[in-house]
């Protein structure tokens, strides 16, 4: 039997345990009636490197291997989704032993007394951050592998703030402290994103260039204390007006084009999208694109309003039955040819 789980609870940077051994992410804000929409990250492995409770873990990074490791032993979560017109991981409610909470993680680490390096540092950064943008605790979370305390001690530190206000809040104070000088908080160096183009590569192709030319700008990601962080903002649940199956994706294709970005006030938030316009098909199907969008953390901070981008991905109708309209979408990180770069 699983845990007694409300649908609503279950939001994007949260983490579930099926059995023990396996732990899913949660991706996206909205899920069918009875299942969660997760992918493998976690999974029990003799030669894994994470430890904890006495059992070895090991990580699983990109979309290929996570479907790979589920055709071999949850084939029955893969699922065509009829709403999405996409094969997903559709994990059922009843599967789910454990929920993990990011705001209930950084709660522990705020009352812990022995907490090692990677906890204080965390929590040395939220501490940081709320000092300057006074956010609620109720409002800031931890995820990453320091939610499931399978972190090591070369892990990152993935913060994650809940509400728009808050994350707006949250991001002006990232930006004012990567310019300070005395800053324990700094922008990733030429050399420090090479590292970070190493292992994004591997599954987003795009040229070195291209990568610095977009990546060296961002305030979500950086260095504080000389660790990684990797910020990521999710909307409240009063700000979710999307219902699974109040609006419906059909995936009509594949496409390249150049537009010219008209609104990215939606770009930091996971998921994220941009509004578009003087739309051109450089390649594959054509249809009158109106946004660009992704639930993948590394596409936020992508492009700024005014700028021009090339864009590749799948291209999607959007039949939004609520507002009564129709449109189409370009959707990024699928397919490791993916990409949004400035043209």
């Amino acid at each position: 039997m699983g845990i007694r789980l409300r649908q609503t609870r279950l939001i994007e940077g949260d983490y579930i345990q099926i059995e023990e051994g396996f732990i899913f992410d949660v991706k996206g804000l909205v899920h069918p009636p009875g299942k969660v929409i997760a992918f493998p990250r976690f999974i029990s492995a003799p030669s894994g490197n994470r430890k904890y409770e006495q059992k070895t873990y090991k990580k699983i990074y990109n979309i290929s291997a996570r479907f790979k490791f589920l055709e071999q032993n949850f084939p029955h979560y893969i699922v065509y989704d009829p709403i999405f017109d996409e094969k997903l991981c559709e994990v059922p409610v009843e599967d789910v032993k454990r929920h993990h909470k990011p705001v209930d993680r950084l709660q522990k680490l705020r009352h812990g007394k022995k907490l090692d390096e990677l906890e204080r540092a965390a929590l040395e950064f939220f501490e940081l951050l709320k000092s300057y943008a006074n956010v609620p605790w109720n409002k800031v979370g931890i995820s990453g592998s320091l939610l499931v305390r399978l972190h090591t001690r070369n892990s990152d530190i993935d913060p994650i703030v809940y509400g728009t206000r808050n994350c707006r809040k949250v991001y002006d104070t990232l930006k004012a402290l990567q310019k300070e000088p005395k800053s324990s908080l700094k922008a990733y160096s030429t050399e420090e994103l090479q590292e970070l183009f190493k292992f994004r590569v591997k599954d987003t192709q795009t040229s070195f260039e291209d990568f610095v030319r977009t990546e060296s700008r961002k305030v979500l990601q950086g260095k504080f204390k000389k660790r990684d962080y990797f910020m990521r903002f999710v909307k409240d649940w009063n700000e979710v007006k999307a219902r699974y199956g109040a609006i419906r994706y059909k995936n009509v294709g594949y496409a390249k084009i150049k537009a010219a970005v008209e609104d990215d006030s939606e770009a930091i938030f996971t998921p994220c999208s941009y509004k578009i316009k003087n739309v051109e098909t450089l390649e594959g199907v054509r249809f009158p694109i109106e946004e660009v969008a992704s639930f993948r953390g590394r596409f936020c901070e992508q492009a700024r309003t005014g700028e021009v981008i090339i864009v590749q991905g799948k291209v999607e109708r959007v039949i939004d039955d609520g507002q009564n309209r129709e449109y189409s979408r370009l959707l990024l990180g699928n397919k490791p040819s993916d990409h949004m770069v400035l043209a």
